[in-house]
This record gives structure tokens, sequence and C-alpha cells, in this order.
């Protein structure tokens, strides 16, 4: 084999490499302890399934589901950074009761002011209206002061020439359509990114950050169960003060995510005595990871810069890759691409709504569509903001003044519409809850109530969408619908998931993959299941298929008898003690009963279990 054969198969085997990983998860590699120091070309990638496909492969949608506004281009020119996740939750409504307005309950359901914040510096009611962010797509864009001018300006890390940055910079340069669909999406929160790097005196480079980790798509969700556009995985977005519930996810908010990037940045960068190289390593797979080789080097009397250091490969891919970017950045021309122009002027400000709001009402008072109002505000799940806050809607800029307005103008009541439900015998606030789409504490909240006890013939207010449930397209139940909707093979399958069941024991049972089962619906491999959800498995095997079915319709064997059963506690019972005496996880209790670890449990209290029966002691 001649050398030029030799070169093209090696630059080949790069970008092949390249192409089929994906990015960081925040403190989530860890556990790769093995990797070599030998680098042959651009660092493989931990892989990122495509929401879309299932399937290990090249996508860039916008949010990694359809989007009417902005459909996927199925292009496969860019590395798979992550795609869109969504946690399963209740399903549709199917009654119809009389809605109307009560205005006499607000004060009960309104939080206090104490819960209204959130982990930002500008969610406060003071500030939130002066919040704002990025890019402009106005005509007048172009008497604008371009956003990249003033990024070139501030940065300020060490410009290496590295082998390992020039192969990533080589496969930027030769994908320009990427380059450009980046910018189209950074564009509504490069601005408020940059103010904000700058209060803090930070290196423009910082900035860019999220194009290496979400490719600034607002929705990604990573098999590494990291979300937004800074991939905050769970255990670090508590750690850093940012809120998850059913109604809301910090890790998603464009304002909260990026105070709590920036302030761990900065700590990681104090660490390691203001090393940036050794910052964003450890950003990506953790201080622990990197303080470990640092002290394996110094063992050994080798050098402990980034570039000397035993890392896992994905992490050092990862910082040359930031480094290439910002390469392109600083100087487009040299590299013979193009950057869109974005305006250098806030895209969007924070409006203090006070109280929970039906997105759809936000739609309609700011005159534009309800995927741009889930746009600016992802880190909403459902179809209204959160009732225990943060109380702020992002909007455009330009229509911000017009939205106060309406806002003063509306009747409290009007925020959200409401059901009056009669309560039916059997019923407990968690069915009533999963049927109109909310929340045990919000039914408790609204309705004065102290437990879960509720009595046959009584009424109930219940807050309920404005609109059907399918127009919400970018709420999470919808964007779960549309991944498990779309076709990935000739024969589809729907499993219900019973109490015991795990993603792996359901791969071997269908003959799938845990990556392939999990990315068809929306979730991460490392997600909990819980009983009652619906998940859907593709398959071109006719007869698997067919033999699979029947299994289904044949109903549960006699070894296997999961049912629903309703459980009185007793003086002196615990969640540990009653998930050991019914073999079921305390987080599953949790769940099914939307219990706070915090709570005690109190005698007489029903809880309800779902447990396999024929396993079920003589005592209980």
């Amino acid at each position: 084999m001649n050398n030029n054969n030799r070169v093209r198969i090696a630059l080949f085997a790069s970008i092949l490499m390249f192409s089929m990983g994906g990015c960081s998860s925040m403190m989530q590699k860890s556990a790769m302890n093995t990797p070599s120091n030998a680098y042959s070309g651009a660092a493989p990638r931990t892989t990122f399934m495509d929401a879309a496909s299932g399937d290990d492969v090249n996508q860039d949608p916008l949010f990694s589901v359809p989007d009417p506004d902005h459909p996927i281009d199925g292009a496969s020119d860019m590395p798979p950074l992550q795609n869109g996740k969504l946690f399963p939750l209740a399903t549709d409504s199917d009654g119809t009761p009389e809605s109307h307005t009560l205005n006499t309950i607000l004060a009960n359901y309104s939080p206090p002011a104490s819960m209204a914040g959130n982990h930002t510096a500008t969610a406060t009611d003071d500030t939130a209206d002066n919040t704002a962010a990025s890019a402009d797509t106005s005509d007048n864009a172009d008497a604008t002061p371009n956003l990249w001018d003033r990024i070139r300006a501030g940065m300020s890390m060490d410009d290496d020439s590295h082998k390992r940055i020039e192969l990533e910079t080589q496969w930027f340069v030769e994908h320009q359509g990427y380059l450009d669909r980046v910018a189209e999406r950074a564009k509504y929160y490069l601005h408020y990114i940059v103010d904000e790097a700058q209060k803090r005196h930070l290196p423009m480079e910082i900035t860019l950050l999220p194009i290496v980790e979400s490719a600034y798509q607002p929705f990604a969700y990573s098999r590494g169960r990291a979300a937004g556009i800074w991939q905050f995985i769970p255990s670090t977005a508590k750690l850093y003060g940012l809120k998850r519930n059913w109604w809301y996810d910090g890790r998603r908010d464009v304002i909260a995510s990026t105070d709590a990037a920036l302030d761990y940045l900065e700590q990681l960068r104090n660490h390691f005595n203001g090393d940036w190289m050794l910052a964003l390593a450890a950003y990506n797979s953790g201080e622990g990871t990197v303080q470990h080789a640092i002290r394996r080097n110094q063992r050994r009397g080798r050098p402990t810069d980034f570039w000397s250091l035993n890392l896992p490969a994905e992490t050092r891919g990862y910082v040359p890759r930031l480094l290439a970017i910002a390469k392109i950045v600083a100087d487009p021309e040299h590299y013979g691409v193009t950057l869109p122009p974005i305006p250098d002027k806030p895209y969007f400000t924070a409006v203090n709504v006070g109280s929970q709001i039906d997105l759809a009402l936000v739609a309609k008072l700011t005159d534009q569509p309800l995927n741009e109002v889930y746009r600016l505000n992802p880190g909403f799940n459902r179809w209204a903001t959160s009732p225990k806050g943060p109380h702020r809607v992002l909007v455009p800029i330009d229509k911000a003044d017009e939205f106060r307005q309406q806002l003063a103008e509306l009747d409290p009541g009007d925020r959200v519409h409401w059901i009056r439900h009669r309560i039916r015998g059997g019923e407990t606030l968690g069915d009533i809850s999963l049927h109109y789409h909310t929340t045990i504490s919000v039914i408790r909240q609204i309705n004065g109530l102290h437990g879960n006890i509720i009595r046959a013939g009584h009424y109930l207010m219940v807050p309920v969408a404005s609109k059907r449930l399918s127009s919400y397209t970018l709420s999470v139940e919808q964007r779960r619908n549309a991944i498990q909707s779309t076709p990935r093979a000739s024969h589809k399958i729907e499993h219900d998931v019973v109490a015991g069941d795990t993603l792996w024991d359901l791969s071997m049972h269908y003959r799938v993959s845990v990556s392939r089962l999990a990315a068809w619906n929306g979730m991460a491999p490392g997600d909990t299941l819980h009983p009652g959800q619906r998940l859907v498995i593709w398959t071109d095997n006719s007869d698997v298929a067919g033999s699979l079915k029947k299994t289904m319709l044949a109903g549960p064997s006699s070894e296997v008898a999961t049912r629903r059963i309703t459980y009185r506690v007793r003086r002196g019972d615990s969640l540990a003690r009653i998930s050991q005496r019914f073999n079921v996880s305390v987080s599953s209790l949790l769940q099914w009963n939307d219990l706070d670890n915090q709570q005690y449990l109190q005698p007489g209290q029903k809880l309800k279990l779902y447990v396999d029966v024929t396993q079920l002691g003589d005592n209980i």
C-alpha cells in the first residue's frame, strides 16, 4: 500500500469516527478509565440516538422531532450531537365536562412570592422584564452590528495549533450547511449568553460551547440523560439549583441553565487554577476524571497540561472541537466558510406573568405561533407554565410591551381554563390528575385540600388546557407522540408497561437493542419505566410481529399477574418498609402517588401500588 492510500484511509477513518459520535454530557463519562493516549484522528464521540429513526445516524433536526415551522432536514453531514427526549406521562383526557372560570379560587391557586423564583439572576419580579437575549429577524438586521464580531473581540483562550484541532477544524470547513443550521438556531439565544459571559469577564469561546454540547437545540436529550443547550445531567442540575418537576425542567430553561452552566464553568476554572483547557475537559467528563489523570501524570513525572493527559476519548476530542469552532468564528474567510450574521441586539425579554398561564394564551396575546412560544420557553413541559414558578415568560422583544398591556387587562380567571369535576365513587386524586393532565399537588392547592382524601359526590376545580392537547406540539406528551408515531419498520407493536419491566428485559423479549427501544420512545437507555406507560416496538419481521402480538393478546401468564391495589398506611409504616413488603422500589411508590421523598406517611393514608399478586406473602 503506498503512502497516498494510507493517508486517504487514515483521513476517512478519522472523519467516520467523528461523524458517528455525539456531544458530551456533563460528568457522565468518568467511568471511562482506559482510553489510550495514542491519537489517530478526531476523537470518537459517545453516540446519541436519532429520535426520528432510532439509529446512530447523522441527523440534524431543529428540535429532534417534527416541527411544522422547521421540518427535519435529515442532513447527513452533521455530527450527531443529541436528540430530543421527553418523559412518559399522562394520556389524553377523554371527557368534556363543563368549562368555566372561577375568580374566587385564585388566591389559593397562586403560590406565595417565595415560591415564584427560580435559579436565575433575572427571575425576580423587579428584574424579570429587563432580561434579554440574542438575534433579530427584522429587515433592518443588516444595519445592526454583527454579534460574531463581538465574540471575536472577546476571545482570549490560547491559540493552539495542535493536530487534534486541525482535524476537527477540517470537518466544520467541509460542512457549511451544518454551520448555517447552528447559526439559525443560535440566533434566538446567543446574544443573551454573550451578555452573561461578558458580565462575568469570561472568554467568548465559552459562548460557543453549546454548539459542541447540543448544536443549540433547546430540546436536545442525550442517551446519557443530559438535557438542554448546556446538556445538564440530573445530578449536576440539582447541584446547581436547576428545578425539575412535572411542569418544568430548568435544564432546558435558557436563562436558568445558562446561569447554572456559567457558575459551573467558573467553579471548574477556579478548581484548576485558571486553566480553561482543564476546566472544559472537566465540564465534559467530570473534575474527578481530570484530577485523576493529573495525579497519574504527576506520579510519572509527566506534564499535566490538557494535551499530555490520558483522558477519555470523547474528552480528548471535546476540547479541540470547541477550539476548532473558535478558530473558524475568529477568521471564517481564512477557512473559506461564511457565518450567517446575527445582529448584536437582544432577541427576547422576560415578562413577569405572576402566576400560571396557558401557553396557547401567551401565543394569542403575542400574536405568534405556539411553537415559537415553546422555542423561547423550552423549560415548560406542559400546556402551561408551572404553578410554582418561574413566573416569567420569554417573548420577542418587539412584542413585549403589547403583551404586558394585554396581560394587565386580562381577567385573572382567564389565564387558564377550569373544569368543575364531580368526584365519582372509587376515584382518587391521582386518577383525576392523570385524566386532566395536571398534578395532585395542584388540585390540592386549588381546592384547599390538606391530604388525599376526597368524597364521592363532591366537586373539585381543575385547571385544563384551552386547546386540544395535540395543539401543544412541543409539549412533552406531543413530542413523545411524534417520536412514537414516526414509522421505523413495517410492523408496529405497542406494549403497556407493568411493574418490574425494564428496557433490558423488553429488548430481550422483543428482540431489539436497548438503544433502539429507548430511541423509538423518546427515552434514554437509563430512564426508568413506570406501570401504565405505553411503549412502541418496530420490526420488519412479520413472523416475529405475529408471534409477539399473539403473546400480547393471550394476556399475562400464570407466572406474572400485575394488579393495581390500594394500600392503607399503618402506624409505623415507611416508604422503605412498604417497598420491601410489596417488592417494589421506593421511587415507584413516589411516582405512583405523586409523593415527595421528604413527606411523612400518615396512618390511614391510601397508597396506589402496581404489584405482582402471585408474589405477595400471606402476611399482606
